[in-house]
């Protein structure tokens, strides 16, 4: 097993570098860049106020005006009329003065170090930004995935076992219609009920915490952290427990049939230690396969526009706030962490994996 765990550890440096390529050359050809981004807010700053923009947010850019020759650089768009030496020296800001083959060169030498950059329009770096916005994505994540998998699993085998009653056929109803709605419009159903859109204020819309949370004792935070997580983790759990129900439930289903379950019973075990000591391990295994995908999609991007409704700021939101202002060093930096945490996870799913069921063994297969 110590020699697999090598073996996809020194596989995530190729795969983590070549994904980084990738998406490093699809961005660069993507128009409205950073330098465009830039000249945008000097023509809205109007031409009276342009110098003031381009010192306020470069300190290194003076004298910044239209040209009077109404000639310029116009590589980029809305570049007509401004000096050319203005476009250099805001190009020299974003790295933009150097070949694409040394900004590639550059950024996977600093990625090596863990150097994830400053953003463009922040005045702090990827790193810091990342630690800032951390917990509330793990917040919604976390217990959203937790919560779906803690009813999920227990609603799959309880359908299983009741396969064509009442209970399967209404309980299925429930599942389907709580798939059908949309997490984002939930959310706004429960805003509008239950955070003082139209009938009660029984929940904060804004934020993790209240103001006064470090003022609170020990019990009354937590309380104040899960009562301001109720609506947004709900939102998420409604619109998506589903499909692992129904996974679970058609895993167990295939497993009962098979011959090994008729010769547990046959044995006279009664039915708790078939499910539970046979059945449950080998159903389990397509379940514990799509945790990564679950967890990871719950984490980074099925949480985009609950956090703008319910005004929580994570990754999620600013990672789309980025790929907007084209801020490309966030735009990488959350990339590369994305990816990595994403493959680690997967590893340690093929780890679960022999926890669930001790006879796989993933060093016979190398």
């Amino acid at each position: 097993m110590l020699a697999y765990i090598l073996r996809r550890l020194l596989l995530l440096v190729p795969t983590l570098f070549g994904i980084v390529t990738l998406n490093f050359f699809i961005i660069q050809v993507a128009p409205g860049g950073p330098v465009e981004q830039f000249i945008s807010t000097m023509r809205g700053a109007g031409a009276g106020a342009m110098e003031r923009v381009a010192g306020s947010q470069t300190g290194d850019i003076q004298g910044a005006r239209p040209s009077s020759l109404g000639g310029g650089d116009v590589k980029y768009r809305g570049a007509q009329g401004l000096d050319p030496a203005v476009i250099k020296d805001i190009e020299k800001l974003y790295g933009f003065d150097k070949p694409l083959h040394v900004r590639y060169l550059k950024l996977l030498g600093d990625f090596l170090r863990f150097d994830l950059g400053r953003s463009f329009f922040r005045d702090k770096t990827v790193l810091e930004l990342i630690a800032e916005k951390l917990p509330v994505s793990i917040s919604l994540g976390l217990w959203a995935t937790l919560i779906i998998y803690m009813v999920s699993i227990p609603l799959g085998v309880a359908k299983a076992v009741r396969h064509g009653s009442r209970f399967d056929i209404w309980t299925s109803a429930a599942v389907i219609l709580g798939n059908a709605i949309p997490a984002f419009l939930f959310a706004i159903l429960l805003v509008v009920l239950f955070a003082g859109g139209s009938y009660f204020k029984w929940f904060p819309l804004r934020g993790l915490t209240s103001p006064n949370f470090d003022e609170l004792s020990l019990g009354a935070r937590i309380l104040d952290y899960f009562w301001h997580l109720a609506l947004p983790v709900t939102s998420l759990v409604i619109g998506s427990f589903a499909a692992l129900t129904l996974l679970t439930k058609n895993s167990f289903l295939e497993e009962i049939g098979k011959q090994y379950v008729v010769t547990a019973r046959a044995k006279g075990l009664t039915e708790r230690s078939v499910l539970y000591g046979h059945v449950f391990r080998n159903a389990m295994l397509i379940v514990v396969a799509g945790f990564p995908a679950a967890f990871i999609g719950m984490f980074f991007t099925g949480s985009l526009l609950i956090e703008v409704i319910f005004s929580l700021n994570g990754l999620g939101l600013m990672g789309y706030e980025a790929l907007l202002q084209r801020d490309y060093p966030v735009i990488f930096g959350t990339l590369y962490i994305f990816t990595l945490l994403g493959m680690l996870t997967k590893l340690v799913t093929d780890l679960t994996y022999t926890l669930v069921d001790p006879r796989i063994d993933f060093e016979g297969r190398g």
